[in-house]
């Protein structure tokens, strides 16, 4: 079965040559995209879509959720917007009612979570566990979220369970909690930060979660300056996530560890293309989580210009961002961190699928790449009800989409 969807005024294609359409068409046959162009110049399909002048971006690509989880933080916000400073031992709030909470329930609600996303233009989404902090609930926060999420991160090493030392809860995260939950996941995490888990027994998690052959993530430098994004770039994880206290040396480091990678493009107002060679650690932005608990925007501008790729994605979890808009992340990028609208949505897409390694892939190797609009890579499509992207950012608030089409499947 194809499908063509033509008269579409904008294609922002985010492929490696940063290609924006007019008068576009685009031709999907399965779960891929097989053919993209001029309207004018499209071949036959099965079916036909009039996009009525309307934008196409590709689906949102959120590398950074924490949807398994039950209970309301509605008094922590509350108390936050009044002046309290956020800490990280709000967690433990939501820990207690996860554990308290069903299987069915827990899944019902991650669910209802994930189609909320979708409906708002998301099409590949990553989540973590995190919320269960003891080997039977990691187990199964690991298990429901495998079922629910494109990919899956192991978060054992979230925050120290209440009455636990944390000298032994990380040898427990690092070994029998990791074996338990290592069928269901992809990559692991750490929150490396004041109030969870020091330098020390950030390194020993990421060492033993290495070992085990999954891929790294780092909480880092969201409260403070710290040992974050050192970490991130000396293990080689994928993403370093939040990122709002970075020094010169970060910042760098960051910029260093793509210096191997053809689309690095340091110095430029333009983030690089798909690269090859060695890739480094993307800097994960999330700006809703900023506004949430008041704390500096990431400085996504000065990590574009010194070369580093950024992602923007939503956080989306009950304490610090429950949002899944990753239009209005895109929106407050431009509006605040100084990105521009392609830069930001390039954040919102590809750099989304850099950060889970999910940017290439193709019809020869069977794993086809999300975060893009290429032949071959998967048909993940978001029509907004607009005639550009610009329009995320210059109607800021209003619902724009109109169409999504995930894996082909037109799901909106």
């Amino acid at each position: 079965m194809s499908t063509l969807i033509t008269n579409i005024a904008e294609l922002m294609t985010q492929d490696a040559e940063h290609r924006v359409l007019r008068d576009a068409a685009v031709v999907i046959e399965g779960e891929r995209i097989s053919w993209l162009g001029s309207a004018a110049g499209a071949p036959a399909a099965d079916e036909a879509v009039d996009a009525g002048g309307r934008a196409l971006l590709p689906g949102w690509v959120d590398s950074h959720t924490h949807l398994i989880f039950a209970g309301d933080r509605t008094a922590e916000f509350e108390a936050r917007m009044a002046g309290e400073s956020y800490s990280a031992g709000g967690i433990a709030v939501t820990t207690g009612a996860t554990r308290s909470t069903s299987d069915f329930d827990l899944t019902r609600l991650a669910m209802g979570r994930v189609a909320e996303a979708v409906s708002q233009g998301t099409t590949y989404l990553e989540t973590k566990t995190g919320y269960g902090l003891d080997l039977e609930n990691e187990a199964r926060s690991a298990r429901i979220a495998s079922t629910v999420a494109d990919e899956v991160t192991y978060l054992g090493a979230h925050l120290v369970p209440a009455g636990m030392d944390a000298e032994e809860y990380t040898e427990l995260v690092c070994g029998p909690m990791l074996a338990a939950v290592l069928p269901y996941v992809r990559w692991a995490d750490v929150f490396c930060e004041q109030g969870a888990f020091n330098e020390d027994q950030s390194r020993r998690v990421l060492q033993a979660c290495r070992d085990a052959g999954l891929g790294l993530r780092v909480h880092g430098n969201q409260l403070g300056e710290g040992p974050g994004v050192r970490l991130a770039v000396e293990f080689g994880a994928a993403s370093v996530d939040h990122v709002n206290y970075l020094s010169a040396a970060d910042i760098d480091a960051l910029a260093a560890s793509w210096s191997g990678w053809d689309g690095a493009g340091g110095g430029s107002r333009t983030t690089g293309s798909r690269g090859t060679g060695q890739r480094g650690t993307v800097a994960t932005c999330l700006p809703a989580c900023d506004l949430s608990t008041r704390q500096p925007l990431a400085p996504g501008r000065e990590l574009l210009d010194a070369g580093v790729q950024i992602a923007l994605a939503s956080n989306c979890n009950p304490g610090t961002s429950y949002t899944s808009s990753m239009a209005f992340c895109v929106t407050t990028a431009v509006l605040q961190m100084r990105l521009s609208v392609h830069e930001a949505v390039r954040a919102a897409t590809f750099g989304g699928a850099l950060a889970l390694g999910r940017e290439s892939g193709n019809d020869v190797d069977g794993e086809r790449a999300v975060g893009s609009i290429a032949v071959g890579h998967r048909a993940d499509l978001h029509l907004l009800n607009a005639p550009s992207a610009t329009h995320l950012a210059y109607r800021p608030g209003i619902p724009l989409t109109h169409a999504v089409w995930r894996a082909g499947v037109r799901a909106r």
